[in-house]
């Protein structure tokens, strides 16, 4: 029996490669004789370049020294593939680079995503694509477009503090973006289509889970009212209810502001690994994340992995630290079945002991799949 491993990154806790590989050691172990075919995948957020790297044995990994959501300094990379470069907007504005209590999207910054893309102009790029997922920030890509030479005033003209709250006190912009990027093609890699205002926003959307109470939230969402007044002013593109806009606590305006086209993460990134391929190669198909909930079937990698099976007659198997979708919903997204390390192990070990835990999980459904 074939089987095609082919998990996104769980959380905190296991990159994408580090999944796939518990979930290979917990096969083999109830199945030697199963060949398996690991294919480790990320829809643009934590994780991306690892994968990328992998399936692009030509690319080079650029080091890039920036500033991480509270403007201290983190090494972070750019990954090069001929003209192509590709940017992890998470490994400068990430979540996973905060403490709990360290979280708070009012104050947090982009600036590091701007130093990156300028880095990958540096080297010679002709397209650059950034992946966008998994930031702590809600700054409107206010960060990123200051590294990249447009810097925000208030009333009295002088320069906002970083951060989402202080976008309220934004008057103007100065300056103009670094012209290199108008020769440049430039994607926004994303998983959301989610506008940058209102209910399905930004700030309401993703706030949250970054630290932002309800008050937060809606002073927020206020700011980036705001900064997108004054962004669509001063670089003339309309972008506030743009698909996208919103993903990355507003990175996606800012992208999309400075022209860039969004594209899917996870089409992206199926296509550099020949996903389908392999997929119609597959006699079984297990994909995974941290937590299956509804997002997950809307542009991620578990729904992607399923679309693809679902066209390919493969059945489609989920191994997630929690499940959230009912039996109905999952199948409606091509997902055969399910499967939660909670319930299988709990809470605290899922989360203290996860290769542990997630190779324990795949090895019982290795022995009710595979024949």
């Amino acid at each position: 029996m074939r089987v095609l491993i082919a998990p996104d990154g769980f959380g905190g806790t296991l990159s994408p490669a580090a999944a796939a590989a518990a979930m290979a050691d917990g096969w083999r172990r109830a199945a030697p004789g199963d060949v398996l075919d690991l294919a480790p995948l990320s829809d643009g957020g934590p994780g991306l370049l690892e994968v990328l790297a992998a399936a692009l044995p030509g690319s080079v990994l650029h080091p890039v020294v920036v500033e991480d959501p509270l403007a201290r300094s983190v090494t972070a990379a750019v990954l090069l593939d001929g003209g192509t470069a590709w940017v992890e907007a998470a490994s400068a504005c990430g979540l996973h680079l905060l403490d709990d209590a360290e979280r708070d999207p009012t104050v947090t910054t982009t600036y590091g995503v701007g130093q990156l893309v300028a880095a990958a102009l540096d080297l010679g790029a002709t397209r650059v694509v950034v992946g966008l997922g998994g930031s702590a920030t809600n700054d409107g890509g206010a960060g990123l477009l200051a590294a990249l030479g447009v810097q925000r005033l208030d009333a009295a003209g002088e320069r906002l503090a970083p951060g989402g709250a202080a976008l309220r006190q934004v008057d103007r912009l100065t300056g103009t973006p670094d012209p290199r990027l108008a020769e440049v093609e430039l994607v926004a890699a994303t998983d959301v289509d989610s506008p940058l205002l209102g209910l399905r926003g930004a700030s309401a959307t993703f706030g949250p889970q970054k630290g932002a109470s309800r008050e937060d939230v809606a002073l927020l969402d206020g700011a980036l009212t705001r900064w997108a007044d004054v962004l669509e002013a001063h670089l003339g593109v309309e972008v506030r209810d743009a698909p996208g806009a919103g993903a990355a606590g507003g990175l996606g305006a800012a992208l999309l502001a400075l022209g860039a086209r969004r594209e899917p993460g996870i089409a992206l990134v199926q296509s550099v690994v020949g996903l389908a391929d392999r997929v119609a190669q597959a006699d079984l198909v297990v994909t995974g994340e941290g937590a299956f909930d509804f997002s997950s079937l809307a542009g991620k990698v578990v729904a992607g992995v399923a679309a693809l099976a679902t066209e390919a007659a493969v059945p489609c198997l989920v191994l997630a630290g929690a499940v959230r979708v009912g039996r109905r919903e999952a199948a409606a997204a091509g997902v055969e079945a399910a499967y939660s390390m909670v319930e299988q192990v709990g809470v605290e070990q899922a989360l203290t002991q996860p290769a542990a835990s997630l190779a324990a999980l795949a090895e019982r459904v290795a022995r009710q799949w595979s024949r």
